[in-house]
């Protein structure tokens, strides 16, 4: 036996050894994963040689032009919690948005909530209740897109977008109509996202008796009632 074939044998038999070792090492390491519920899939028997610690991605901040839309209703600091507001119970619980929107209580609004809630009432008061919330959502992803001013507010008030908007006001609202207490509802859940919307990405609508020019170039995502929804 030549030099060079001796030398490939014992490489190869210290390369078998070290496969045993390394195969017995991926079955325990598989063994204990499995014990220990793990329920990541496994894809190779190999240890892994590097652990990679998977960081929490931070939200990023939203800004707004005037007073921020975050901020808890006044008189209660618990409201921008669901789990701390009693009067919600767990949002998980309740079986439709009619049943979430008998749960919801809301007191006095900011300027901002009163803004959005304003836009339900005048725009959807007629329109079934995912309508509403749907006209909310609007006004919401609005706001957090650039091309829109960064409030409530600001996107209700912006020239030419809400006709119910006179000469920059707001008309008078039915305060003790149950209208009213809807519209406000619905503006907290869809301010909190506490019932997913049927348009949660739209940013236009219109009324289905209506054709505007600038829906041709939009994306249609829903129709609800007699509005439809763009992106």
């Amino acid at each position: 036996m030549s030099r060079k074939t001796s030398l490939f044998s014992a490489g190869a038999m210290v390369a078998l050894v070290g496969m045993s070792f390394s195969s017995a090492y991926g079955a325990v390491a598989f063994a204990q994963a499995t014990y220990e519920g793990d329920t990541t899939q496994v894809v190779s028997e190999a240890p892994q040689t590097e652990e990679v610690e998977l960081m929490p991605v931070a939200d990023e901040a939203i800004s707004f032009v005037s007073n921020a839309v975050s901020q808890p209703l006044p008189g209660d600091a618990a409201l921008d919690k669901t789990q701390s507001d009693p009067s919600l119970a767990d949002q998980t619980e309740a079986g439709s948005l009619r049943e979430l929107v008998s749960q919801v209580k809301v007191g006095e609004l900011t300027d901002q909530m009163q803004c959005l809630a304003g836009a339900v009432y005048f725009e959807s008061r007629g329109e079934p209740l995912a309508g509403q919330l749907a006209v909310a959502q609007v006004v919401i992803n609005r706001s957090d897109d650039a091309r829109w001013p960064a409030s409530y507010c600001g996107v209700v008030y912006q020239r030419a977008q809400f006709s119910f908007v006179k000469n920059g006001r707001m008309p008078n609202i039915r305060t003790s109509s149950n209208a009213w207490k809807r519209a406000k509802s619905i503006a907290r859940i869809a301010h909190e996202g506490l019932w997913e919307s049927e348009a949660a990405d739209a940013v236009y609508f219109h009324a289905n008796y209506v054709r505007p020019k600038w829906s041709r170039r939009k994306e249609r995502t829903a129709q609800i009632d007699t509005h439809i929804f763009y992106r």
